[in-house]
């Protein structure tokens, strides 16, 4: 079928069901960041092949929501579809259940479809509230030829030995919290679990189910004296069925958890964020319902001694491959009028990141913007729609690494060569500034990622600039490069930044058709030295920054540059080159040293 072909399908359900309209997420089960393709539906039945959007049908009107980042490419895609495109950044643009909720007939409430599974149980209630939802799954009758299956990737056991903790010690803490939100001492319970990097976390598994996140799709329901995993028998040999033995962990098949579910008792503990509607509807109605925020992911942040050595160890292999590739950039990928593209530049950066140690992949696509296409946030180049970079004006470099040891997620702006334009030294100079006022704060314990965000702003506040996107994310070890609940950004996250808490620092100025320029380390919590001026009790804490790599010095504006900061700078690239050096060549070492080299007005 083609697109046309499946809306009408489409349809034809819909009418059988009695419903108005039919809503499509681009979701997956288990509240996802990154998809398994098996469960890209809002793609499939649209040809809109972004990461992030909402299908929504009607009898006479099919619409796809999405952001700014896709507005160009949903326009291309869908053409010729029929399909409307509704930006959701326009101020007149109503949201998908405001839009749902004008379909009302004399004041009756029109049933809306939605596959409970594609739900989180806390969207689900809002939704309620505004139009009448039904749970059905029309889509699954619908995809049948060419549907991928779920992945059937091995689980793999993931030793204590990077993981900082036992399988039995994360076990006993989680089950302390859920015995301490009973009312009812010896009450039966259980702990639904249906987030990837949760379950990964909690069992210290990893698998390769899903693109740059190495996670295995199961479910986890948690109770008092067992634990059960929820996984396609074909994705666990002999020696992963060792280590859950090990482990006492029972195995079920993957879709048995809804019979599980239902046959539970006592109280049913969830995260309604993270936890499908689905799941929450198959809890008997005799149980007891605790909504609560995940103990796993609070815990999951803050990261352990030996997770953030690990992080250390990742960010001088990823410093190594970076400083290989910036090396080739300037001495070999245009001699002899090479031609390169944002593509092949991508291509070399993984070459040299597979040399590394402990590498597996990358934790996200890579981001190589030239010139006007680094001012498109979250642009992606394919190798038959790339930019051809040439040995002059601006690269954005946004990558990063899996390694067995730790997460990378790094960005450098770099000037490829030519006269450097006086406004692009000004605003490398303003990102720069934010981002070492942010990494070199000092907050007492209690504070929030929004309270410290307009750090990193000032200065291109005063310069009458902003940027729409967040200034810090969290992120996991050997996990998502995105994950809570700590962030910077402005939005009032209640979350307060813990010791151990590791988010990036990347503030950037994008500038339309010129170029973009952002500059990102990752930064963990770590305690402050008291001083003598203290005037309170507080606990103060500041950050350690993680990320190795140098600054491209020829793009600062050293006249707006303080002491401090050009300190800081010398400081830092003292300590990129003691730490990466060792593991360079004698040719890399001077190439190295000579990008560390001191600054000076």
């Amino acid at each position: 079928m083609n697109i046309r072909e499946r809306i009408e399908a489409l349809r034809s359900a819909m009418r059988a069901e009695g419903l108005a309209a039919y809503v499509v997420p681009g979701n997956d089960p288990h509240a996802s960041e990154y998809m398994a393709a098996h469960w890209c539906e809002m793609q499939w039945l649209s040809g809109f092949n972004g990461e992030s959007g909402t299908m929504v049908v009607t009898l006479d009107r099919a619409l796809l929501w999405t952001d700014s980042r896709y507005y160009l490419q949903a326009g291309i895609e869908l053409e010729g579809s029929g399909i409307e495109l509704m930006r959701e950044s326009d101020i007149d643009c109503p949201s998908v259940p405001e839009w749902l909720e004008r379909l009302e007939v004399s004041g009756e409430r029109l049933a809306v479809g939605v596959n409970p599974e594609m739900f989180s149980v806390d969207t689900f209630a809002a939704w309620s509230e505004k139009i009448s939802l039904k749970s059905v799954d029309l889509i699954k009758p619908l995809w049948t030829e060419g549907r991928p299956a779920i992945p059937q990737d091995k689980l793999s056991p993931y030793s204590a030995d990077f993981a900082g903790e036992t399988v039995e010690s994360k076990l006993a803490k989680i089950r302390k919290f859920a015995g301490e939100r009973l009312k009812v001492k010896g009450e039966r319970w259980a702990l639904v679990v249906s987030a990837l990097d949760e379950i990964a976390w909690l069992l210290n598994i990893r698998g390769n189910d899903v693109e740059y996140n190495p996670v295995v799709i199961s479910y986890v329901v948690l109770e008092a004296d067992k634990c059960t995993l929820f996984v396609d028998a074909n994705k666990i040999d002999s020696p992963a069925q060792n280590y859950l033995d090990f482990n006492n962990i029972d195995v079920q098949p993957y879709e048995a958890v809804f019979d599980y579910i239902a046959s539970l008792c006592g109280t049913v503990l969830f995260d309604g964020a993270r936890v499908n509607e689905a799941l929450y509807e198959a809890i008997p109605a005799s149980c007891k319902k605790i909504n609560t925020k995940s103990p796993i992911l609070i815990d999951k942040a803050k990261k352990n001694a030996i997770e953030l050595e690990g992080e250390r160890i990742a960010m001088r292999q990823d410093c190594v491959a970076l400083t290989r590739f910036f090396k080739w950039l300037d001495e070999e990928a245009f001699a002899n009028d090479q031609t390169q593209t944002e593509w092949s530049l991508m291509e070399k950066l993984h070459e040299f990141r597979m040399m590394g140690e402990n590498f597996v992949e990358e934790s996200f696509g890579t981001i190589a913007g030239y010139q006007g296409n680094g001012a498109i946030v979250h642009y992606a180049a394919t190798e038959d729609k790339c930019a051809e970079v040439k040995p002059e004006g601006m690269l954005l470099l946004d990558s990063g690494g899996q390694y067995l040891d730790g997460t990378t997620d790094i960005t450098r702006t770099v000037w490829l060569g030519g006269r450097i334009p006086q406004q692009a030294k000004l605003d490398y100079t303003y990102v720069l500034k934010g981002h070492i006022a942010l990494q070199t704060a000092r907050f007492p314990r209690g504070t929030r990622g929004n309270q410290l965000d307009a750090l990193a702003k000032q200065y291109m506040w005063q310069a009458g600039i902003t940027y729409g996107h967040g200034t810090g994310h969290g992120v996991g070890h050997f996990l998502g490069c995105h994950e809570g609940p700590q962030n910077v950004r402005t939005d009032n996250n209640p979350t307060p930044l813990e010791v151990g808490h590791i988010i990036s620092d990347e503030p950037g100025i994008y500038r339309t058709g010129k170029w973009g320029i952002r500059t990102e380390n990752l930064i963990t919590v770590v305690p402050a030295k008291q001083t003598k001026a203290t005037t309170t009790e507080d606990e103060w804490l500041t950050f350690e920054t993680l990320t190795l790599c140098f600054y491209d010095t020829s793009l600062i504006e050293m006249d707006l540059m303080t002491d401090e900061e050009i300190d800081y700078i010398n400081a830092y690239h003292v300590r990129v080159y003691k730490e990466v050096s060792p593991l360079l060549s004698d040719e890399e070492k001077s190439y190295l040293a000579y990008k560390c080299a001191a600054i000076e007005r």
